[in-house]
Formats: C-alpha cells, sequence, structure tokens
C-alpha cells in the first residue's frame, strides 16, 4: 500500500456522496449512518472514521485519523491473513471497483461483516479514495442461533410423531392378521393423531417464514368475534372441558370487524388453549370496543383471554411472544404465541401480556375495524 501525508479532516467532514455507503443521501453526516464508515485518501491515509466505526472497533477516531488504513482498521480474514496486505487496493487490476461484503476479524478475534468501494476519478486510473463500511454482525449471529434452534425444535418435534407412524404401520403391515379390530383402530387413531401433530408442526413453520418475511396475507371479511369465541368453547366442552370452566362477556354493541377469520380462529386456538393448558380456574374472555390501534380509526374490538393460574412471572414478560418461549413443561413447541402476535399485527392490531385480576396471564389483543374503503363512505 502506497503511504504518503495528508492533512486529516473530521471525522464528519465532506458531503462527497462518494464517501458514504449505498443508500445514504447527498450531505447525509457520516455519524448519523448505522454502519460503521472509514475513508482512506489516495495515499492510503484515513480521513473519515465516523461514530458507528468507532462503536465497532473501539477506536476513538481521533487515534485512527492521519493513519494508514491498514493500521487503522487491522482486519484479517478467517484464515489469519491480513486482509489489506492480502487486498491491496491501492494496486493490483486496475477495473476493480469493490470489495464484496464479507467476514472478517478485528484484533480480539471480534467478527465484523466489511465491504469495500475503490473511487477513481476516471475508469482504470489510480484510487484517489477507499470507502469502508463496517457492520457488526451480533444481529446476523442472533438470526442465525434462532435458524438454528428452529430447524434443532422442529427435527425434534417431527423425530416423535413419524417414529409412531412408522413404527404402527410397519407392524400392521407385518402382522395385520394377528390384531383385533379394536387393536388395529387404536393404531390407526394414533397414526391419525401423529399425521395431525405433523400438519399442524408444517403449518407453523409455513407462518413463521410468512411473518419473518412480510408476506402473510390477510384476507379480510366481516367476523363475529362473539361467535368464533363461542365456537372455541364448545369444542372444549365437547371434548370433555367443564362448561363452567369458561365464561364469556360480550359488550354490546360491538363495531362490525373486518378481519381474515381463519387466522382469528388460529390466535383464539392459541390463547385460549394456553389459559386451559397452563392456567387454573375460570377462563375468561371478555369481548370489548376499544379505541383503535390504527390512526385515523376511532374503534376497534378488544379481546383479553385472563386464567386464574400462577401468571407469567415479571421477569419473563418481555420474552412470551419471542419463538420459542414455553411458560411451563407442558409440551408445545414455544411458537404459538410468536405467531400470534405476527397474526395480530399483520392485521394492523397489537398485543399485550399482563397479570389477571384473579393472579394469572391476562392476554389482551386488539384489532382495527379496518373496514372496506366503500363502506366508510
Amino acid at each position: 500500500m502506497s503511504v504518503g501525508t495528508s492533512s486529516a479532516a473530521g471525522r464528519g467532514a465532506g458531503d462527497d456522496p462518494a464517501d458514504a455507503p449505498p443508500g445514504a443521501g447527498p450531505g447525509t453526516d457520516p455519524d448519523e449512518l448505522p454502519d460503521g464508515l472509514v475513508v482512506a485518501d489516495e495515499h492510503g491515509r484515513v480521513v473519515r472514521f465516523n461514530a458507528a466505526a468507532e462503536r465497532i472497533t473501539a477506536t476513538r477516531a481521533a487515534d485512527a485519523l492521519g493513519q494508514p488504513l491498514e493500521k487503522a482498521l487491522p482486519l484479517e480474514d478467517l484464515d489469519g491473513r491480513r486482509w489489506w496486505q492480502l487486498t491491496d487496493p491501492y494496486g493490483g487490476l486496475a477495473i476493480r471497483g469493490r470489495q464484496p461484503e464479507r467476514n472478517l476479524l478485528l484484533p480480539g478475534g471480534r467478527e465484523v461483516l466489511v465491504t469495500a468501494r475503490y473511487v477513481r476519478d476516471w475508469p482504470t486510473g489510480p484510487v484517489s479514495r477507499v470507502v469502508v463500511s463496517l457492520r457488526d454482525t451480533e444481529a446476523r449471529r442472533r438470526t442465525e442461533r434462532s435458524h438454528a434452534e428452529l430447524i434443532a425444535t422442529v427435527a425434534h418435534e417431527l423425530r416423535s410423531p413419524l417414529t409412531s407412524v412408522k413404527g404402527f404401520t410397519a407392524t400392521l403391515l407385518a402382522k395385520w392378521e394377528r390384531f383385533t379390530d379394536d387393536q388395529k383402530r387404536l393404531m390407526l387413531e394414533t397414526v391419525d393423531a401423529d399425521a395431525d401433530r405433523v400438519t399442524r408442526l408444517i403449518a407453523e413453520l409455513l407462518d413463521i417464514s410468512r411473518i419473518d418475511s412480510g408476506r402473510l396475507e390477510v384476507r379480510r371479511q366481516p367476523v363475529d368475534m362473539g361467535a368464533a369465541v363461542g365456537r372455541h368453547i364448545q369444542a372444549y366442552v365437547a371434548a370433555g372441558q367443564s362448561a363452567d370452566r369458561f365464561l364469556l362477556r360480550v359488550e354490546q354493541p360491538l363495531p362490525m370487524l373486518w378481519a381474515d377469520p381463519d387466522k382469528i380462529d388460529q390466535v383464539l386456538s392459541n390463547l385460549i388453549e394456553n389459559a386451559v393448558r397452563h392456567g387454573e380456574g375460570t377462563v375468561t374472555i371478555d369481548i370489548t370496543a376499544a379505541p383503535s390501534p390504527r390512526e385515523g380509526e376511532e374503534t376497534g374490538t378488544s379481546v383479553t383471554v385472563s386464567d386464574e393460574g400462577p401468571g407469567i412471572p415479571e421477569e419473563s414478560m418481555n420474552r412470551v411472544f419471542t419463538r420459542f418461549w414455553r411458560g411451563s413443561k407442558r409440551g408445545g413447541t414455544g411458537l404459538g404465541l410468536y405467531i400470534v402476535k405476527g397474526i395480530v399485527e399483520a392485521h394492523g392490531g397489537t398485543i399485550t401480556v399482563g397479570r389477571a385480576p384473579g393472579g394469572g396471564a391476562e392476554f389482551r389483543f386488539t384489532l382495527p375495524v379496518a373496514a372496506p374503503a366503500y363502506l366508510a363512505q
């Protein structure tokens, strides 16, 4: 690298768009950028070192300005090779315009994402500036860990029902004549239940994929929230729960709600199942009119599901809607409430968790009316 002398400009000086990463508008203050920005002049000395670069590298701008780039930003690749000597930005092919993003190491082994742009005053001319963008990898690492946990959870949850399905079907095929009709029915009912479990898990994975990518579609129709909750209660009573376990209170009048009925059923199913499985005492569902969470609308519909169990510890409240959170050791993938939050927010609504008056958990979600435009006219 060619090294000479140059006066060091302040870390926020200059309005040249070439000094900023892609997406930064003309005149953007480098210290306002979320990513680290380091700029070296034609002599290889640092003339820009923004606040994010200070934070990411733990180096003060005053110590970096005027230093050779390889000294101010001593990067190594994952094989321990010095990056600036390896890439030689001021030498090499004159047609090079950039270095693609890649993982590099700072002193101490901290990993950062680095991309560089070589600025030339004319094509194939000498490099007049090297613009380096730095990004902390911690957020990406959290995402990668989350994906790895998701894969491990799914593999674990799929293994049990698939092992059961395989075992029972193989046994039936090999020894069909040895079993009575009642035994065959029991094994086939088990296979059917395990197949339903696999189907539910796959549906959850698809929902998570759509939520994470912002592609969760909402097909709005008029929804009678009281009737929807009533159907879930009836299903639990038919399955053996006592009718006295549930208390449904509907405030009248309610605004007409336009929402996706299937997805609202999914939200209600998760919240009521949590109250039944993890809570105790009476499960109370209150449906009321409420201020709309969407700006420009006056009213919305609020649903509160509460129980009389031990509730959720205060220290866990902020993790309830994250992936893999489990309120107890009574099974489940820990994905249900994450999906519930995604569905509610896809409707433009909000959801909160707190402590019920009876001491148990209380989940409350509010949806905007979201009536079609022609009805509002």
